[in-house]
């Protein structure tokens, strides 16, 4: 007979973290607990497969399974972010799960292993108290800085096959390592403190030259308010038309989002351009509170355009002009990088050789950094990291 057959029995009772019942985990905890310890070669080898599921997160059972309910999006957490109350039947049911899940987390194996006759070695893990009310509920209270679900594991995301797939090794980018450009750099904190806020926050067009740093502002911004519920989607411009079914679920999401589009340009008659409209302003779909389109471009209207456009037979051709360039307009707020002159590329370079402890007096690391900009395209932030990695490897 087995003695914690009982504890079987109440996982069935689950309701709100019912999610758990497909977790490999308690899969392999329910072979165990239902297994038959006069078989010795079975519990054995249940016993050690709920170990080996386990040990593949850590040893620690108590923690593996408060951080499992943590991040778990369930029907509870879906509802406290809702405009609906919670109910009080839900509100009950949380309370017992919580109590029963606490009672689990104390499950060490002591029990079975005394009851099965094997000599050999098996292995232990560990538990410790946790208080799971308490926790659970402090996280619901502060949900829209740690977000449920794969929000509160990840805070990068990409789109594949029309789903938000986590980055889980995302850029490390930090404001702290960019130099030059503050005052560009400003507005886009600005921008998205107010969002964080829940002011009016703009869509943002970081336009301007290759290599100066647009794309890793939006990267090291995104890292740095992390902790204060952003998140970062990273959207390429042939998944624009996605994007309108990905917006209608974040929208009662207590976090904060911007839909990253990086190097963005269009031809005039590309499909997509009507999709990002769409998305900025005029869709019949409103854009959520919560959610801000951040974009980086080297062309200023976004449209490649040619002489031959504005030829033709086009009875309308202003009208039609009009439109390509509304695109751009519809950014509320547009931040141009320029190529730096001399004396900011020296300063970008002066700093990138502090932070990779260059030691390589003043004069001679600026006639380097010169030189290495005059062959390879000119003065820019990129040129410069790449001149002082390059002789932070040596070479």
């Amino acid at each position: 007979m087995n003695p914690s057959a009982p504890l079987n029995t109440r996982l069935h009772t689950l309701v709100i973290f019912r999610s758990l019942l497909k977790n490999p985990v308690i899969k392999a905890l329910e072979v165990l607990l239902s297994c038959n310890m006069h078989d010795t070669d079975a519990a054995v080898d249940a016993y050690c497969s709920f170990a080996a599921a386990l040990f593949a997160s850590g040893d620690n059972f108590s923690r593996y399974l408060l951080n499992y309910i943590l991040e778990d999006e369930n029907i509870y957490m879906l509802q406290c972010c809702g405009k609906n109350t919670v109910s009080t039947n839900l509100t009950t049911c949380l309370k017992h799960e919580l109590a029963f899940l606490q009672d689990l987390s104390k499950f060490d194996g002591a029990e079975i292993r005394a009851l099965i006759d094997f000599d050999g070695f098996l292995p232990q893990w560990k538990t410790e108290f946790l208080n799971f009310a308490e926790i659970y509920n402090s996280r619901i209270a502060n949900i829209h800085t740690h977000g449920y679900g794969i929000f509160a594991k990840y805070h990068t995301f990409v789109i594949h096959e029309g789903k938000l797939t986590p980055v889980k090794h995302p850029d490390t980018q930090t404001l702290e390592q960019l130099s030059g450009y503050e005052r560009e750099r400003a507005k886009v904190i600005a921008n998205t403190r107010a969002l964080l806020e829940g002011r009016p926050a703009n869509n943002v067009l970081l336009y301007g030259d290759a290599g100066t740093g647009k794309s890793s502002t939006v990267k090291a911004v995104a890292n740095a308010f992390k902790q204060e519920g952003l998140r970062l989607i990273e959207v390429k411009k042939n998944q624009l038309y996605q994007i309108p079914d990905i917006v209608e679920t974040l929208s009662a999401n207590p976090l904060k989002f911007i839909l990253f589009i990086d190097d963005l340009s269009f031809s005039s008659n590309d499909n997509d351009f009507a999709a990002l409209k769409a998305i900025l302003e005029g869709s019949v779909s409103a854009r959520g509170s919560n959610l801000a389109v951040y974009a980086t471009s080297n062309r200023r209207h976004l449209v490649k355009e040619s002489f031959s456009d504005r030829d033709g037979d086009e009875i309308h051709l202003a009208d039609t002009m009009q439109e390509l360039m509304s695109l751009s307009a519809r950014f509320g707020l547009t931040i141009t990088y320029s190529r730096p002159d001399k004396d900011l590329y020296c300063s970008i370079v002066r700093n990138l050789a502090q932070q990779y402890n260059i030691d390589l007096q003043e004069e001679q690391l600026m006639i380097k950094a010169e030189a290495h900009a005059i062959r390879n395209g000119g003065r820019s932030p990129r040129v410069a990291k790449q001149f002082v990695e390059l002789l932070k490897a040596g070479v």
